[in-house]
């Protein structure tokens, strides 16, 4: 069944030149849209369960790994795709629901759907990649349709902050592509599999610039602190949906990357006090900037930053059970925070701003708007039972587990964090749903087909606390199979120097014993001279 893996991919490509060549009928373009999406949707689900009896690996265009690219599908990838999807999916049908209300005139029809799938096909490239460039790619594909999706109606507003967006994209891009030059040419292979092999027999002192070069490009794409500026001014200004799926997805595809490398490259932990310390100060940090913050949407663009440390943290920790708690946790957080400005985007709706001064009586006017607030914001804090609480005590009891000074700084940064989240969002709550509105609000209705994706996506979320134990069971495997590595590289390696595609035009390496193996004959399986 290997040949799934590339169809998350390929769909999404497919059709999105099929919606721009069908740009001037928008209904059979939004079918295909939903269509292609749907069917990843499928795909996802199928992975999921496959990867249950191991990874599984695809040599795209029958070059076997390391020489060509190769598709990897683990339990980590499989669970963020399904998930990333899920939400893609129902920003998507949120988006179609607005576009039928404003007559698309915030999103115009031929760019926003053949950019939206490039997107998703960006993210799903980077989930199953096993090619340090085809991360690259990936991360360069969600830098273009994300460039489109964030100016969007062209006002000066949105042109400046895609502006800012794209020069930080652009840097973090450089850093990265010149990170993988020098993997190059220190260790001879941007193969994962195999760099995982080698990167340990490099010097220290070039593996420890190696790493330090990838995490500031993983870095700023994750919006840790001090590399997240960019982000409280670039989203808040791009249309609702676009804001929820880039608050859902991009910042995780950052740190993805980042817990990949650090588990697949650099086991070592040499940089884990590092991490951990730049965890706690993105935490506290950003959760004071959204405590100041006046506006729902720049409140939220800070809470998305600051949590962002409870997932370095996890991967700081370099356990098992603080990665799978990292893991869950963003699971968690992609659903909560997209549901979050899914919401943002109906409370301007219904009150025509989103500043909390001049927002009030939601509650009263759209008591249904109000729940869909409350819950993902209540679940965000962490209250009990919620999957945000059980996420947040899986890395405090990670974090006593080790014990260290700077654990247990962390473990009351963490606390400290949850309480001013807490504060944040009540303040929000009360300013924008319960206090008296100091002028009458627009006489407006918000459309039942806008409500049905945000409300599907806040069940989502609670669905998590339904199935908190087989989800932990689930990332604690996807945890050892990372920290193990062996699952991983024999999957894509099965014979420790190549992957099981056919590739006799490519001269092999020479063993060990000096001996020159011979290419694999496509039909029979067996080496032909």
């Amino acid at each position: 069944m290997s040949w799934l893996l590339p169809l998350p991919v390929l769909i999404p490509l497919i059709g999105a030149g099929l919606a721009l060549a069908l740009a001037r009928f928008p209904r059979v373009q939004r079918i295909v849209t939903v269509t292609a999406l749907t069917s990843v949707l499928a795909i996802a689900i199928a992975l999921l369960v496959l990867v249950n009896d191991g990874p599984m690996a695809v040599d795209i265009g029958g070059w076997a790994a390391p020489v060509g690219i190769v598709l990897v599908a683990d339990r980590l990838s499989a669970l963020l795709l399904l998930v990333s999807v899920s939400v893609t999916l129902g920003v998507l049908l949120y988006s179609l629901a607005q576009g039928n209300a404003d007559g698309d005139e915030g999103a115009p029809v031929a760019i926003y759907h053949p950019t939206y799938l490039v997107l998703s096909a960006g993210v799903s490239n980077a989930f199953l990649t096993g090619d340090l460039f085809n991360l690259y790619v990936g991360f360069e594909m969600l830098l273009v349709s994300s460039f489109v999706l964030i100016t969007l109606g062209g006002s000066r507003e949105r042109v400046r902050a895609g502006t800012v967006y794209v020069v930080v994209s652009i840097l973090s891009s450089i850093i990265f592509l010149a990170a993988i030059a020098l993997v190059y040419a220190a260790v001879g292979t941007v193969n994962l599999a195999q760099l995982s092999q080698r990167m340990g027999e490099i010097d220290p002192g070039t593996q420890l610039v190696l790493q330090l070069m990838l995490l500031v490009a993983f870095g700023i794409k994750a919006a840790v602190f001090p590399l997240h500026a960019w982000l409280p001014d670039s989203y808040p200004t791009a249309p609702a949906p676009v804001t929820a799926v880039f608050a859902g997805l991009l910042t995780k595809v950052g740190v993805y990357a980042i817990i990949r490398t650090q588990t697949l490259l650099f086991p070592d932990g040499r940089v884990d006090d590092l991490l951990m310390v730049v965890a706690l100060v993105t935490m506290v940090i950003a959760i004071l900037g959204a405590v100041a913050q006046q506006d729902v949407k720049r409140l939220l663009s800070f809470t998305l930053v600051s949590h962002i440390g409870y997932m370095v943290w996890g991967v700081g920790m370099s356990s098992t059970l603080g990665l799978s708690a990292a893991i869950f946790y963003v699971v968690h957080h992609i659903t909560v925070q997209t549901a979050l400005f899914l919401v943002a985007g109906l409370i301007e709706r219904r009150g025509g701003t989103t500043s909390l001064a001049r927002l009030g009586s939601l509650a009263r006017v759209a008591p249904l708007l109000a729940v869909l607030y409350l819950v993902p914001a209540m679940n965000l804090a962490g209250i009990p039972p919620m999957s945000g609480f059980l996420g947040k005590v899986g890395l405090i009891e990670s974090g006593i587990a080790r014990g260290t000074g700077l654990d247990w700084a962390l473990v009351a940064g963490s606390l400290v964090t949850s309480l001013l989240t807490l504060y944040a969002v009540t303040k929000a709550w009360n300013q924008a749903f319960w206090q008296e509105a100091p002028e009458p609000l627009p006489d407006t209705t918000i459309p039942r087909s806008m409500m049905g994706p945000t409300a599907a996506l806040v069940l989502m979320s609670l669905a998590y606390t339904a199935v908190a134990g087989p989800l932990f069971q689930y990332t604690d495997r996807a945890a050892r199979d990372l920290r193990a590595q062996t699952p991983y590289i024999l999957t894509v390696l099965p014979d420790g120097q190549r992957g099981s595609g056919q590739s006799p035009e490519v001269t092999e390496e020479n063993r060990e014993d000096g001996s020159v193996e011979a290419p694999t004959d496509r039909e029979t399986g067996e080496r032909v001279p």
